[in-house]
Order: structure tokens, then C-alpha cells, then sequence
């Protein structure tokens, strides 16, 4: 195994980043975390004047950032030179605003062949509700996911937006984004990735429709396995008023939780799989975990194998023992931020933590880029720097 080189796998790659909202940023950030040189344009309106630091936006960490007017043709002009040295470029606008801009993929194309051109929607590109606003929420609505998450009986719970913008959203086109970059190493052409929340977010859900095509889910939400409906796969209270995780599907995972919780030798405990019992399994785990503090049963289940954890706070998580261990989480300014995921025996990956101020390097790109009237540029607001 070679010695680690503490650049991340993606070092060497040069990313364009159209400066957008939510899921754009974030995978950029992925990808900068993963050792890509991501130069973010910012609009001009976004610098600051006398600003010295990018803020806690933690998902412009370990980017650049030019400040450019993209109205104006000097401005357009300055990111089609970005683009010509660049491997991938992405953008989050509505369908159809890049090509306004005379930024779309087939302008950036013809001056760069090899270009990835990622593409971030809520709706995709096409179809009846492209042109259409939306956030998370709505993406997750029309997928189906959003009906199945919540208890019997009660309206859909609203998760945090996780689960559309970030997991249907960002991942997908940052999977999409490195398959079409290493498809063009042996192509040489580079090709459009145009991904919408509305699939990833579909595409997620593919093991739960299969359990219901297999008749193993029922279209409703909390009577399932995994959506509460299981007394075993639930949250309880605890002595305290917080509340432990149970996840105890398997028959040995189950004999083990059932045991720590001191229920092991209750001749007359509902069978796992007795599902017309359920209900009374629950009081009777619901009565069991009121009688300890939540630290006081993860000390008891962890580490083990009753699948049994605490539910912890953000500021918990990022503080406790079980993840600072492993260095899940870092501090930067007093504030703590994930660390880069996934992790790499070789090629290490790092990021300072450091948001991009707007503007904050545009003279040196503008440099890089061979640019010799930077301050004419400057003046006549086609860039702008902080």
C-alpha cells in the first residue's frame, strides 16, 4: 500500500460551480472534500465590502470563489474561460436560465468538449412541472416517500430535507458527475448529467417497493417493518425524557435487546413475529425503558448487539464519545462541522473547514486564467472582488 498523499482522490480535478442554494453547494462540497479544485461563482450582488471571512456556510468549505456579473459579456466571457480548463461544471438554476445566460451546456461544450456538465433540479429538465418552484418537501411528496414516513393514524411526518435535496438530490448527481468524468477518459467527450431530486429520491425508495411488490409492505404508513408499525423498530422514552433507538430485526439481535432490556425471562412476552401482539409488546418495552435514563441504557446495550442506541442531539452528536472516537465531526471557530466521508486508505482526504468568501480570490483566478485588464474588469463591474 503506497503512503498516503493527503490530497483526496479527486485531486487534480477542476470543478466550476454556478453558485446556487441547498443541494448544488453541497455537492460541490463533496467534491472539493474529496480533493477537487472547485472554484465557485458567486454573483457580484453576493460580495461584501470589507468582509475578511466566508461565514458558516460549511458547504462553500475548501472552494474558491469569483465574484462575476453573468448579464454582462465580459462576465460570460470570464466563466467560458473557467470553463475551458475545467473537468466538470454545475449549476441548480430552472431549465432553460444557462442557456439565457449563453452558459448552457451547448455553449460550454463547444468550448470544452471533454466538459461534465452537471445539471441540479427539483422536477429534471423536463416534464409537466420542470418550470415549477419547489423545495424537498414537495419532491419527496409526489415520490411517494413523504406518505410512507409517520405513524398509523396520523398525517405524514416531516423529515428534516435530508432525504430529497441531499440524499435524491445531491449524492445522485455527484454519482452521476464522477461516472460521466470517468466515462470521458476513454471517450474524450464529455456529456450532460441532468439530475432531478424527484428520481434520486425514487430511485431510494427501490428496496421498500420491492418488499410491497413481494407483499411484504403495505402501502400505509406506520404498520410496517421499518416504519414503526414493528414494536422493535421504534423509539422509546426514557426515565429522563429522552429516548433510545431500537432496530432489533434480527431473531439474535432481538434475543439480545430483549435480554438487556430484562424482559428475557417473561414467559408470557409476545413472540417477535406475533403481530396481533404488537401492541402489547410495545407497552410492555415502553414500561421497561421508563425505568432507566437514557445514558443508563446505552451504557447497558452498547457496545453490543441488541441494535439499541441513544438518540442524541446535534450538539450531543458532534461532542460524544462514541464519535469523537472516530472523528466524525471536526471544530473550526467553535463550530463543529461533519468531517469529509467517505474515507480513503491512500489518498486522505482534508478540508480546513474554511467557507469561500464571495469574491474572495477572484484577482488570483483572474490571473490564473491569463486575464491581463483585471482592474479594468474590476471597474467596470464584470467581476468583483471581496
Amino acid at each position: 500500500m503506497g503512503a498516503a498523499t493527503g490530497k483526496g482522490p479527486l485531486s487534480g480535478v477542476r470543478v466550476v460551480e454556478l453558485a446556487g442554494i441547498g443541494p448544488g453547494p453541497f455537492a460541490a462540497m463533496l467534491l472539493a472534500d474529496l480533493g477537487a479544485d472547485v472554484i465557485r461563482v458567486d454573483r457580484t450582488s453576493a460580495v461584501k465590502p470589507g468582509a475578511s471571512k466566508g461565514g458558516t456556510d460549511f458547504s462553500n468549505r475548501g472552494k474558491r470563489s469569483i465574484a462575476v456579473d453573468l448579464k454582462s459579456e465580459r462576465g460570460r466571457d470570464v466563466v467560458l474561460r473557467l470553463v475551458e480548463r475545467a473537468d466538470v461544471l454545475l449549476e441548480g438554476f430552472r431549465p432553460g436560465v444557462t442557456e439565457r445566460l449563453g452558459l448552457g451546456p451547448d455553449d460550454c461544450l463547444a468550448r470544452n468538449p471533454r466538459l461534465v456538465y452537471g445539471r441540479m433540479t427539483g422536477w429534471g429538465q423536463r416534464g409537466p412541472l420542470s418550470s415549477s418552484a419547489g423545495h424537498d418537501i414537495g419532491y419527496i411528496a409526489v415520490t411517494g416517500a413523504l406518505h410512507a414516513i409517520g405513524r398509523e393514524g396520523g398525517p405524514p411526518q416531516v423529515p428534516m430535507n435530508l432525504l430529497g435535496d441531499f440524499a435524491g438530490g445531491s449524492m445522485y448527481l455527484v454519482v452521476g458527475v464522477l461516472s460521466a468524468l470517468l466515462e470521458s477518459r476513454t471517450s474524450g467527450q464529455g456529456q450532460v448529467v441532468d439530475a432531478a431530486i424527484v428520481d434520486g429520491t425514487a430511485h431510494l425508495s427501490t428496496f421498500i417497493h420491492a418488499m410491497m411488490a413481494g407483499g411484504l409492505w403495505q402501502d400505509r404508513r406506520g404498520v410496517n417493518m421499518l416504519d414503526t408499525g414493528a414494536p422493535w423498530y421504534d423509539v422509546y422514552e426514557t426515565a429522563d425524557g429522552r429516548y433510545m433507538a431500537v432496530g432489533a430485526i434480527e431473531p439474535q439481535f432481538y434475543a439480545e435487546f430483549i435480554r438487556v432490556l430484562g424482559l428475557e425471562d417473561e414467559k408470557d412476552l409476545p413472540g417477535q413475529h406475533e403481530r396481533e401482539r404488537w401492541p402489547e409488546a410495545r407497552e410492555r418495552f415502553a414500561a421497561a425503558f421508563k425505568t432507566k435514563t437514557r445514558d443508563e441504557w446505552a451504557k447497558l446495550f452498547l457496545p453490543g448487539d441488541g441494535c439499541v442506541a441513544p438518540v442524541l442531539s446535534l450538539k450531543e452528536a458532534a461532542e460524544h464519545p462514541y464519535n469523537t472516537a472516530r472523528e466524525v465531526f471536526f471544530e473550526h471557530e467553535g463550530h463543529h462541522q461533519p468531517a469529509p466521508a467517505p474515507r480513503f486508505s491512500r489518498t486522505v482526504t482534508e478540508t480546513d473547514g474554511v467557507p469561500a468568501l464571495p469574491g474572495g480570490q477572484t484577482r488570483d483566478i483572474l490571473t490564473e486564467l491569463g486575464f491581463e485588464d483585471v482592474d479594468a474588469l474590476l471597474a467596470e463591474g464584470a467581476v468583483a472582488q471581496s
